[in-house]
Formats: C-alpha cells, sequence, structure tokens
C-alpha cells in the first residue's frame, strides 16, 4: 500500500481548490487579447480595458523622477504607506469626499485590487455575505469569495439605470449578511447614484447595522451636472463601519503606477495592514511619491480629460443607439457604457445565431476586429461593455464597424 502513495499523490489536484476556483479577469483577458492581435498586425480597436489614454500628467512624473534620485526611498518603507502620503490621502478624502479621516486610518496599497480584497478578507469570515449590486466589476466576487465570504447579486437592468433599490437589498438579506458594497460612479455601467438614493441605501445599511465598502475610484468622472455622493459623508449614522476605497489610476492616468488605498475605522486599518504587511509590504516609494504629487496637486488633469471622455460618451451612445436590437442608457459617470444586446441574441449574423452575450462578443471581435467585454464577466448575459477611455478616431471606427455588422442582424 505504501508504494502507491507516491502515484496518489500525483493523482491530486497540483493547484488549490480555492485557488483553482478564481475566475481570470475578464476586462484584462480581453485588453491581452486585443494586444495581441495588434502585435501581430490585426487591425482590432480595443473597448475592453477601463483605463485613460493619456499620458501621467508631467509633474507627476517629474515627482518620480526626484524621487528615484533619492538614495532614502532606495530602502523598504512602512508597510501601510509613506506617512506624507497618508497625511495627503486624508486631506484629499476631506476635501474630495467630506469625510474627516486621521492618517492612521488610511492603508497605501498596491493597486486599488490590492485595496479590494484586503477589505474583504479583514471584514469577513467564512460564510459571511456581501449584497454586490449587478452588474459589478469583475474583481469584486473573486474578492469576497477568496476572503471566504459569499456574493450575494443584486441585479438591477436598464429598466432601471443599473440602480438597485433598497427594497432589493432588503429582499436579498439574510441572517448572514454582513456588508454592502456601494459602487457610484459604477463600473461597468457608468450608473450613479443620486445625493437621494445614496442616503436612503446608506441609512438602511445602517439601520441594519451592516459593514459599507464604499468604493470611490471613479469620484471625479461624472458628466451632465450629476453630482459625486460619498456615502460615508451622506449618512454620518454609518459612523465606524464603512470603509472607502480609492486610488490615483483613473483620476491621474496612472494605471500602471498601482496606487491604491483603504480609508477606514482604524483598527480596521491596523489589521490591513498587519495583513499586507505579510503580503507585499511597502508599496514602491517611487510610486508613492508620484501619488503624493497627484493627489496633493490640483485637478486640472481630470478636468481636461473629461472633457474627452465627455465627448466620446455622447458619441459612443449615440453610435450604439443607432443599431437596430441594442439599446444603451446614457452612463452619467466612469468611461463605460454598458449596452443591452438581448435583441441581437438569436438572430443571424455572419452565419452564425449568438446565443450569448459571450458568444455575440467572440462573434464582433472575429468577423469585425473590436474587442468588447460580454455582460458574463459582470453578472447576467445579455450585455456587452465599452470603454470609451481611447481615442477618438479609434472610437469612431470601432463604433462604425459594430454599425456595419450588427445592423445586418436578421
Amino acid at each position: 500500500m505504501s508504494a502507491e502513495l507516491p502515484a496518489v499523490r500525483t493523482a491530486q489536484a497540483r493547484v488549490s481548490a480555492r485557488i483553482g476556483a478564481i475566475a481570470e479577469s475578464a476586462t484584462l483577458a480581453v485588453d491581452a487579447k486585443a494586444k495581441a492581435l495588434k502585435a501581430a498586425g490585426r487591425p482590432v480597436i480595443g473597448f475592453g480595458a477601463g483605463e485613460p489614454d493619456f499620458p501621467t500628467p508631467d509633474y507627476i512624473v517629474a515627482a518620480a523622477i526626484e524621487a528615484a534620485r533619492q538614495p532614502k526611498f532606495h530602502r523598504y518603507s512602512p508597510a501601510a504607506g509613506l506617512p506624507e502620503l497618508k497625511a495627503a490621502i486624508a486631506a484629499k478624502t476631506l476635501r474630495d469626499s467630506g469625510y474627516a479621516v486621521d492618517p492612521a486610518q488610511v492603508l497605501v496599497t498596491n493597486g486599488g485590487k490590492q485595496a479590494v480584497y484586503q477589505s474583504f478578507a479583514t471584514l469577513l469570515d467564512p460564510g459571511d455575505e456581501v449584497l454586490v449590486p449587478t452588474p459589478f466589476w469583475t474583481t469584486y466576487p473573486e474578492a469576497i469569495r477568496l476572503a471566504g465570504g459569499v456574493p450575494v447579486e443584486v441585479f438591477a437592468g436598464p429598466e432601471q439605470g443599473y440602480l438597485v433599490t433598497v427594497e432589493q437589498l432588503e429582499a436579498a438579506t439574510t441572517e448572514r449578511t454582513k456588508v454592502l458594497l456601494f459602487v457610484s460612479p459604477s463600473n461597468p455601467t457608468g450608473a450613479v447614484y443620486s445625493p437621494e438614493q445614496t442616503r436612503e441605501i446608506g441609512q438602511w445599511a445602517a439601520a441594519k447595522g451592516l459593514w459599507v465598502i464604499t468604493d470611490e475610484i471613479y469620484e471625479h468622472l461624472t458628466y451632465d451636472g450629476v453630482p459625486f455622493t460619498s456615502i460615508a459623508t451622506a449618512v454620518p449614522e454609518l459612523g465606524d463601519r464603512v470603509v472607502i476605497l480609492n486610488g490615483v489610476a483613473k483620476t491621474y492616468a496612472m494605471t500602471g503606477w498601482r496606487v491604491g488605498w483603504m480609508v477606514g475605522p482604524a483598527d480596521v486599518i491596523k489589521a490591513a495592514t498587519n495583513l499586507q504587511s505579510h503580503a507585499t509590504s511597502n508599496v514602491s516609494n517611487i510610486s508613492q511619491m508620484a501619488a503624493l504629487a497627484a493627489v496633493a496637486g490640483p485637478l486640472t488633469a481630470v478636468d481636461e480629460m473629461k472633457v474627452a471622455f465627455d465627448r466620446r460618451r455622447k458619441a459612443m451612445v449615440a453610435g450604439l443607439n443607432a443599431i437596430e436590437g441594442i439599446d444603451c442608457p446614457t452612463p452619467h459617470g466612469a468611461f463605460y457604457a454598458y449596452a443591452d444586446v438581448r435583441g441581437l441574441l438569436g438572430k443571424e449574423l455572419g452565419g452564425i445565431r449568438p446565443a450569448t452575450s459571450a458568444e455575440l462578443a467572440a462573434l464582433i471581435l472575429d468577423k469585425v476586429e473590436v474587442a468588447v467585454v460580454p455582460g458574463e464577466a459582470f453578472g447576467p448575459s445579455g450585455y456587452i461593455r465599452l470603454s470609451y477611455a481611447l481615442g477618438d478616431a479609434d472610437l469612431a471606427e470601432g463604433v462604425a464597424r459594430l454599425q456595419e455588422f450588427l445592423g445586418t442582424a436578421k
């Protein structure tokens, strides 16, 4: 019997069930495929990646170069972040969200994704449930599951502007519910909750004794006079049961610099810092100093980007809604359009009848070399997400290809 043990061990799974169950990031997968096809000489238009096409502002780059010259930044620094950056983030949070915090309540992370995971890992015990307004950013459910929690999808379709209601949240709540995830402006839909809706949902969560994790990374990207409302400020009744997630990636075109943060109660931040001290330790000091220049500086760069995003937003929505079978609500935030393509499913396109949005997205990439992300990455099938954070010429060309191809559906 003992002679057979090596063979038995060889037959066991090589990857743990916990990690093996994680799905690849659909948005990054689509972007990687589009870039690979481009590298092979294919004229692919990529609507997949959620990153501004603008360069990082010069003064931020200059701050990084200066930091790289200073030997003190060549060494380890505190796992929770450079003290001067934490102080600047606290000041920025007060400036932009109206929420006063001490620098000790800030944890600087390796991008927003680390802040997302560490927040759930710090708050959740096995089996705890998280209410996830759906459509959701593809990483949220995976981070919740990896932390031992259970994501509970609460779906709001285009007929309600992709905005969930208190009634829907109440119906999804059980005795295991511990956290409400709140995202406004939203990735993937671009939906923005009004101040009144934000207060209503926050007051409901406070009355239930729930934690609220609010992702505010698109706070500066709203349009049509629609305001950003921080649930932490709008609902003081939440007290110390709220965690704010943010970062420099979207506001300052710094996706590759990898600087995000958590803001929350001191005990939660201390626990998350302990986790980070073992997982990654400090964020690159050079990136931290670049982030310091960003958050302590003016918002001129994002104001300039917003002009372009707004123009592209209008062009994309108009172009998509010109296609029979597509309904695309006008997004009021972020830089995504979330189009309802259920009217195209089952129709013949290029000799094929796609039954799901995943099949439709694959067909579009194959036939007209336009990369979009299918709704399955964000919740139910029947939708596609398109980022308009790309150049005007590419956007126009991509939408024209979609109109030409999808307009043949029958």
